[in-house]
């Protein structure tokens, strides 16, 4: 520190008002001028505005603090690592109420030591790998957690378009204050959906298009169920898999603490007391109800032509599995998800090979993108259709039909891991994100998914097929734009 800052603070005592409990930047930027201006930790109290509940309360500097004077003209930028900022920005949402000042007393010791993190040992550094631990621990649970009950805005049916009424309300209660910094997760996730967050730190709401933020709520605002959710139950405990059951990693993993907000919960005791009965009984029939995923294209290959576990499969027809790449070295990265194989990709057993297949490569070719080097498959694996004559008429995979074939294209991606996928149409796209969703809206945007690789939804190209005139030309045109976008980033994350 220079002397002319230790002469400006020399005795002096600051506290600085936080704004917010979650507001890193602030804290960022107070702290940057007391070192600058020479001020220790132990002169520096770090106070949280309204209680550390009031998400959103409004304060300013204040106390001491206000009379910081400015920084030495000659006064050398802080030094922190980016591993320290990183650190430093999830332990600033924890709740531990000294947060601020371990934070900033770690910031002071590594101006003079810097390489303060390496050391383990030290109560500061672990005290800060400790916040960041819970931070990141409370985050995953609320993504795992969060579930949505829908409800309906007052205005009258017959006055809005379904889609536009919908309303969908969360509960939770997260252990520190990490509600902001998690907004954008659901944001991507659930872009097309209108929803809220309530939780008794703040609350968070979107329309579509933009965030807004609320004060804190109560339980008794949140819905407490709809009908969906017995949909669900019943599905959760026909998919609940006794032979796969760990007590202990259950309960690490689902704490007691989140059941009341989970409409599977109220099954968990009963499951878990039925197990090993149930479990007997699916041994002695000779096989477990579900089977783990296959690990390879040619175990799924040989898999999806043994499934039927939805009508399309019991229909006279056979499984196409997707194609692409022989070698890693040859794959773009990007993975082509239809709707499900049309009459000629399943007489030949190859996906996109009909009218659908051959438009798709006009415009991939127009768009720069290389058929060879992409992976192709479809959401659907087996031709649904309705026998008319000689003739099989398309019908298209109800949303039963497209959750169940979800399990096998969930395997393709494990094994394919790519960077991009490209949903061609409304099948496609609930394959993807479990949900239906309006092309028109989702199209030209990347959604990121939870392994990190990104979502981009258009048409399919059969529905160009079924236009004429200048409807098919407005719409060819934002199928090109669409993939046109799409070869862009394939670029971008090529050179990243």
């Amino acid at each position: 520190m220079t002397a002319m800052a230790n002469d400006l603070t020399q005795g002096a005592y600051y506290s600085i008002e936080m704004p917010a409990p979650d507001d890193f930047a602030f804290w960022r930027e107070q702290a940057r001028r007391l070192v600058q201006c020479g001020v220790p930790p132990d002169k520096v109290a770090w106070v949280e505005p309204g209680g550390s509940g009031d998400l959103f309360s409004q304060s300013q500097l204040g106390g001491g603090g206000a009379n910081l004077p400015d920084p030495p003209q000659n006064a050398s930028q802080p030094r922190a690592s980016k591993r320290f900022l990183q650190l430093a920005g999830n332990a600033a949402l924890h709740s531990d109420p000294d947060r601020f000042a371990l934070l900033y007393r770690l910031l002071w010791r590594l101006q003079s030591q810097p390489r303060t993190l390496d050391d383990k040992t030290d109560a500061d550094v672990r005290k800060l790998l400790d916040l960041d631990k819970a931070v990141r621990r409370d985050s995953h649970k609320m993504h795992a957690f969060v579930r949505f009950r829908l409800i309906e805005d007052d205005m009258p049916r017959e006055a809005a378009v379904q889609d536009e009424v919908e309303h969908y309300v969360a509960w939770f209660e997260p252990d520190h204050h990490i509600l902001r910094a998690n907004a954008g997760f659901f944001m991507r996730r659930f872009a097309n959906m209108k929803w809220s967050i309530l939780t008794p730190r703040g609350t968070l709401h979107w329309d579509g298009e933009t965030m807004h933020e609320g004060p804190p709520a109560e339980r008794s605002d949140a819905p407490e169920g709809d009908p969906v959710e017995d949909l669900w139950r019943s599905y959760y405990a026909n998919i609940f898999n006794p032979a796969r059951l760990k007590v202990g990693a259950m309960m690490s993993e689902m704490p007691k603490k989140y059941w009341k907000n989970l409409p599977e919960a109220s099954l968990i005791p009963e499951l878990i007391a039925g197990a090993q009965s149930r479990e007997s009984t699916m041994v002695a029939a000779g096989a477990l109800e579900f089977e783990e995923r296959p690990q390879t294209l040619p175990a799924i290959d040989q898999a999806i032509h043994g499934c039927a576990k939805c009508p399309i499969g019991q229909l006279e027809n056979r499984a196409v599995m997707g194609e692409g790449p022989d070698q890693a070295e040859n794959f773009s990265g990007l993975m082509i998800v239809g709707e499900q194989p049309g009459d000629q990709e399943d007489l030949g057993g190859r996906p996109f090979i009909g009218p659908a297949g051959q438009l798709l490569d006009v415009h991939l070719q127009k768009a720069g993108i290389d058929r060879a080097t992409a992976y192709v498959t479809n959401a659907v694996k087996h031709f649904k259709y309705v026998q008319r004559g000689k003739r099989r008429i398309h019908q298209s995979p109800g949303a039963k039909e497209i959750d169940t074939c979800r399990w096998w294209l969930e395997a393709e991606r494990e094994v394919v891991k790519p960077k991009l996928v490209l949903a061609m149409g409304a099948s496609a796209a609930r394959s993807m994100l479990g949900r239906t969703v309006s092309i028109t809206r989702a199209r030209g945007e990347a959604v990121t998914l939870d392994d990190g690789s990104e979502l981009w939804i258009t048409a399919h190209p059969s529905y160009l097929l079924r236009l004429d005139g200048d409807a098919r030309m407005k719409q060819a045109a934002l199928f090109d734009a669409d993939l046109a976008a799409v070869a862009e980033r394939l670029r971008e994350l090529a050179n990243a």
